[in-house]
């Protein structure tokens, strides 16, 4: 039997709010990925703990790969949202990466769960998925370069460290923030951002 034929019509999704569906997958998908490991994890488990049917979930998703690589792509795409707006604003470029390296860290955070259960079971999605995920997260950095790029034309950044350098090592610890963050410790998501953001800029004044 092929997956198409396992996928029930929209109207006969258990009665639910059709647009919950995918939420909730995504939801409860993300907390036994948590608990225990991509790999242990059943469809069978993830569609009763949502409680949906298997029919209704491959309405929305034809895999397991599929709601792992969801739960980091929508992530992304908000981020990627937010940073071309941040980016295309008409406001000094000192201030658009300000906002740009607060931003995605409050994001991240945010989405802690999601980015860490991704970045520890992304090498068990097949091959195509890992390249599409790793191109999407290349347009993100690429698209955040060019802020640096364009601060070292105009001589308002330092010149003589390499914008990719630069950015492979903001991001780090960005995706570091998993292993040490704690929503119930003192700093908000915010007061970390801006930390993050205010230590980047730092690093970019030009020497005197």
């Amino acid at each position: 039997m092929t997956r198409a034929n396992t996928r029930k019509p929209l109207g006969q999704v258990s009665g639910e709010d059709q647009s919950s569906v995918p939420r909730r997958l995504l939801s409860h998908a993300t907390k036994l990925f948590a608990k225990k490991g991509f790999d242990r994890t059943s469809v069978q488990e993830i569609v009763e703990a949502a409680g949906v049917t298997k029919g209704a979930m491959y309405h929305y998703f034809g895999s397991k790969d599929d709601l792992l690589y969801e739960i980091y792509a929508r992530v992304l795409r908000e981020q990627t949202e937010q940073l071309e707006k941040v980016a295309s604003s008409a406001a000094p470029v000192r201030e658009r990466l300000a906002t740009a390296a607060s931003d995605v860290v409050v994001s991240t955070i945010a989405n802690l769960d999601d980015n860490t259960i991704f970045m520890q079971s992304m090498h068990q999605l097949g091959t195509e998925k890992q390249k599409a995920v790793r191109a999407e997260r290349r347009k993100y950095h690429e698209r955040f370069r060019t802020l640096v790029e364009e601060g070292q034309a105009t001589g308002e950044f330092r010149g003589d460290k390499p914008a990719d350098v630069i950015v492979d090592f903001f991001f780090g610890s960005v995706h570091h923030l998993g292993s040490w963050y704690r929503r119930s410790g003192s700093l908000s998501a915010r007061q970390v951002g801006d930390h993050y953001s205010d230590l980047l800029l730092d690093a970019l004044r030009p020497p005197q």
